[in-house]
């Protein structure tokens, strides 16, 4: 239940409340930490539990608990130092989970060698997003699985329909996998679809595969 999990978010800057407060309205327990007083006072009555002091000090994490968190996020802006430091420090206080805001591309491998699980840049990403969104319009949602594959929902291309899947062959033309097929207007979805599924208009495609191939997928008319 989504009540029971519990987050730190160590950086009440802009990413960082903003993330408290989501995860908050989505019925999570959130520890928020800040050394700017005027950050916590702005956060507390949103936050389950709003702290002010440095999340890159071993003491001030240790208090916190990190290793009965769901997650550890850290956001601590531009300082890499402080950013690897409370990163370190979370690892070996147990943390399960580790997210951070990267900094620059060395900060993110310097990350990864400290056994974070994931680093995040999120004006890169969002400028990808907005960027392929405008190249495919007809993407409707582009999530990435790990550094190879991901997971992509794409409308049925014209050129489909009135096809079966065994026709549109798609595993030897592009390289994804079907993953299932949604029908856009009664909300049915079929998982993983046989063969003899035929498409129709108002369809979308779920499905799986390495960029260069989802690439192509998106260019099919």
């Amino acid at each position: 239940m989504a009540d029971l999990k519990h987050f730190l978010v160590l950086g009440l800057g802009t990413f960082g409340s903003a993330l408290a407060e989501r995860l908050a309205r989505n019925g999570c327990r959130v520890t928020g930490v800040d050394t700017r007083r005027e950050a916590v006072e702005r956060m507390k009555d949103s936050l389950y539990e709003a702290v002010i002091g440095d999340a890159s000090d071993r003491e001030t994490l240790q208090d916190l608990g990190p290793n009965q968190m769901q997650a550890v996020f850290i956001s601590l802006g531009e300082n890499i130092s402080l950013s690897l430091l409370a990163a370190l420090h979370a690892k070996e206080l147990g943390a399960r989970r580790i997210i951070v805001k990267g900094v620059t591309q060395e900060h993110g491998k310097l990350l990864r060698h400290l056994g974070v699980e994931r680093v995040i840049f999120p004006e890169i990403e969002i400028a990808q997003s907005l960027a392929d969104r405008e190249t495919w319009p007809n993407v409707v949602d582009f999530l990435p699985i790990d550094p190879e594959y991901s997971f992509l929902e794409i409308a049925v291309p014209n050129s489909f329909i009135g096809q079966s899947l065994r026709d549109v062959n798609l595993r030897q033309r592009t390289g994804v996998w079907v993953v299932g097929i949604k029908d856009v207007l009664s909300g049915h979805l079929e998982m993983f679809p046989s063969g003899e599924f035929r498409f129709h208009e108002d369809q979308l495609l779920l499905v799986v595969g390495k960029s260069p191939n989802l690439n192509r997928l998106r260019e099919l008319k």
